[in-house]
């Protein structure tokens, strides 16, 4: 008989943001130190902030047909409605950060992500490949291909999200909420332990669980 589990949900501060000052655009740069600045209605072809440490800030409607956040430090950092095709952020930290808006890939692999909030995001290829994330919630996203390689994820949920395939080779996953999301394919369903779905998803993955386990279905 399958035992009720309530894995534990991801602990999510609401961002609250207040007393900002406008930011000059000439700060938006690698490297650069910035706090308590918001940013807002901005275009760029290339947007580049790898290094940077951001605190206490908000950017608003930032469009850049490249973004770079490598190596950068986020803390409570608002990101809305952003537009980017192409994002990096690979080896960043990001505490208390909440984003919405379209991200056509985002490379985020060996992140280390605390408290990281994506509402209503349409991300083509997400890569957190080695990442560690602890209290990470998305909220009504659309995800073509989210990759967990190597990953160590706890507290994580996916609410009301769309995900094309799922890839968690060699993941290592605890209180991981899949429930109420779809998935179209799972790539590693060996390594789903940690995860929790629900019964309708258990009969939706049953195929998977069979082909990968080298079980013949007869009917």
């Amino acid at each position: 008989m399958a035992r009720t589990v309530r894995p534990r949900p991801p602990a999510i501060t609401p961002l609250v943001l207040s007393d900002l000052r406008g930011g000059d655009v000439d700060d938006l740069r690698p490297r650069a130190d910035l706090e308590g600045e918001e940013f807002g209605g901005l275009s760029f072809a290339e947007l580049s902030l790898s290094g940077a440490r951001i605190d206490m800030c908000r950017l608003d409607a930032i469009r850049a047909e490249s973004l770079d956040l490598s190596g950068a430090r986020l803390t409570e950092v608002g990101w809305a409605d952003l537009d980017a095709p192409a994002a990096r952020a690979a080896r960043s930290q990001w505490r208390e950060v909440e984003v919405s808006g379209r991200l056509g890939s985002l490379e985020a692999y060996d992140v280390d992500w605390r408290g990281v909030h994506f509402v209503g995001c349409k991300i083509g290829y997400l890569n957190l490949r080695n990442a560690t994330l602890f209290d990470v919630r998305f909220t009504e996203c659309q995800i073509t291909d989210l990759d967990l390689v190597e990953a160590t994820a706890r507290r994580v949920a996916l609410d009301g999200c769309k995900i094309g395939q799922l890839t968690v080779h060699r993941s290592d996953l605890a209180d991981v909420d899949l429930r109420g999301s779809s998935m179209e394919s799972i790539d590693g369903i060996r390594n789903l332990s940690g995860i929790t779905i629900s019964g309708d998803q258990l009969q939706l993955m049953a195929p998977l669980l069979a082909a990968e386990l080298g079980i013949d279905v007869s009917y």
